[in-house]
């Protein structure tokens, strides 16, 4: 079974083809007209397609008058109680969405209960007449009730709660208790992982089920199991997700799509996720989804690295990337990718002891590097920690005072020459792991040729001469109590506990997260314009 539909672009129609068993993922930031686009290809598809709303009520009772199976289903998919209506997808504007198709708040959930017990019945019922005594043999198979089926996917998601289904009630149950509760008392996850399971068991064959937000109210840790199952239940039906999540999107095996704009002419503006780009595919969609030029930094998306970023480059969309090879990666591959978007993109990367030359390659990559060792080390700089001193309410005389006894601690952190020693090896390592990437033997042919040159471009690098230099440099900055000299040399994430204990009285994971809330809710704005007027000043080109 083949499934079409087309969406208007800016550029003209655009046609979506795919097979039973297939799906589709749109992916878009709120406002991007993701809804109204799901309304779209149910109208495009017509009887073809069931569409499940992100505007749905999970009010779950088992208790609701029991309809034939027929009307259970015309209800169901187009709002009307009556079997002749069952085939008119005309009457579902009406009746179904009451003519918001948009944002009208979708509350089916009865009719699903309805259309499951009314199968279980018809289903019980032939198996009887094929069984009972006296009956005529025959050839046909034994049917599974589709709530036998939505038993079994809930089994296997669920194991913890236990469904006892009767002729007339849904009761739950902890595994091995004769306890039970009403189903309409499981929490809003499970509600929805019914409801989810039972939409998709009872939908027509060969048509397709069109899903705004699957992710609402179901953990992320059984996201993709679930939709693995409901998938592998239903092989008759194609699959359309629309969705703002880029986990549950990169995960899936689906044809995938970016909603980048919209239009209330309508119109889309979405393009492919592409394959091979050098970006794993959550990144290329959020890279395509974004309306902001791009900049890459290092860390990870739970960090105080990228809250310091977001903050102090509010007009670029922030990718971590978990090192400083990853972000030059970045900014290289979408470079040279630059027709998969009108986006440009940048990077930031930590000062580790860059040499000038090393500086101007990554200036000519659009690579930015910062004046400290590390992000974190901006904290420590004297007009940033005067704004965070300054929020505990110390001024004049006070603060000097605070300011000058964190620098104390910091200095008195390289107190012996063993500890100072320590962040030499540091630097060192560093240096002799990016000399032995650049490393080229790809000209030599033999192993004599190979060790010669490996021998010549190793040989080069003075490493005692190269620690001597970082050693009498720390101690320059030491002697002369130049802090920024110092923290631009000193790698030491540990300092941030000298800043939590000397500017906050707090312990460091207490101190990262209140800089992490000033930053995200600006409840400190002297914070934010420190650490701004410290930071490259990058421009999108």
């Amino acid at each position: 079974m083949t499934f079409q539909f087309s969406v208007p672009t800016p550029s003209g129609s655009v046609a979506f083809q795919f097979e039973a068993g297939e799906t589709v993922i749109f992916v878009g930031a709120n406002g991007g007209g993701k809804t109204r686009l799901t309304v779209h290809i149910e109208e495009s598809l017509g009887t073809k397609s069931h569409r499940i709303s992100a505007h749905r009520a999970l009010n779950l009772d088992p208790g609701v008058a029991k309809i034939s199976e027929q009307k259970a289903l015309a209800a169901l998919r187009v709002g009307h109680a009556d079997e002749a209506s069952l085939s008119r997808a005309n009457y579902r504007p009406g009746h179904r969405w009451q003519n918001k198709q948009a944002t009208f708040l979708l509350n089916d959930f009865n009719y699903l209960i309805q259309a499951l017990f009314a199968d279980q019945s018809n289903t019980s019922l032939l198996a009887y007449h094929q069984n009972k005594p006296g009956a005529e043999p025959t050839n046909s198979q034994f049917k599974i009730t589709k709530f036998d089926k939505l038993n079994d996917i809930w089994k296997r998601l669920l194991p913890h709660r236990v469904l006892h289904i009767s002729g007339d009630d849904i009761l739950v149950s902890l595994p091995e208790s004769d306890e039970t509760y009403k189903a309409s008392e499981m929490s809003d996850g499970e509600r929805a992982i019914f409801y989810m399971i039972g939409q998709a068991l009872v939908a027509a064959e060969d048509s397709v089920l069109i899903v705004d937000e699957p992710e609402l109210h179901v953990h992320r840790s059984i996201m993709s199991k679930l939709w693995d199952e409901i998938e592998a239940a239903r092989p008759d039906c194609g699959f359309v997700f629309i969705t703002h999540d880029l986990e549950f999107a990169a995960v899936r095996a689906a044809q995938k799509f970016v909603i980048k704009d919209y239009s209330p002419a309508p119109s889309w503006d979405i393009e492919a996720v592409p394959e091979n780009t050098g970006f794993n595919e959550e990144l290329t969609t959020l890279i395509l989804g974004s309306r902001k030029p791009v900049l890459f930094v290092e860390g990870t998306q739970e960090s105080l690295d990228l809250a310091i970023y977001r903050a102090c480059y509010p007009d670029w969309t922030v990718v971590p990337r978990s090192s400083c090879t990853e972000v030059i990666h970045s900014v290289v591959t979408m470079r040279k990718n630059a027709e998969l978007t009108r986006v440009t993109c940048s990077g930031v990367v930590d000062g580790d002891d860059y040499e000038e030359d090393d500086r101007q390659y990554l200036q000519e990559l659009g690579i930015a590097v910062l004046p400290v060792a590390e992000i974190e080390n901006l904290l420590l700089l004297q007009d940033v920690s005067a704004a965070i001193a300054g929020a505990e309410g110390f001024s004049g005389g006070e603060l000097d005072q605070k300011l000058s006894q964190l620098a104390n601690a910091i200095f008195g952190s390289l107190d012996t020459e063993k500890k100072v020693e320590a962040v030499v090896v540091r630097y060192c390592r560093r240096r002799i792991d990016r000399a032995l990437k650049k490393v080229d033997l790809s000209n030599a042919s033999t192993i004599e040729a190979l060790q010669g040159e490996y021998a010549a471009r190793t040989g080069a690098l003075d490493i005692e001469g190269i620690a001597a230099m970082r050693t009498g440099e720390i101690h320059q900055a030491i002697s002369e109590r130049d802090l920024p000299k110092l923290l631009r040399l000193y790698d030491n994430k540990q300092l941030l506990a000298l800043a939590a204990t000397h500017l906050k009285g707090c312990r460091k994971d207490r101190f990262e997260g209140w800089v992490a809330r000033c930053l995200r809710n600006n409840t400190n704005p002297e914070l934010t314009t420190a650490l701004r007027a410290c930071l490259p000043q990058i421009e999108a080109s």
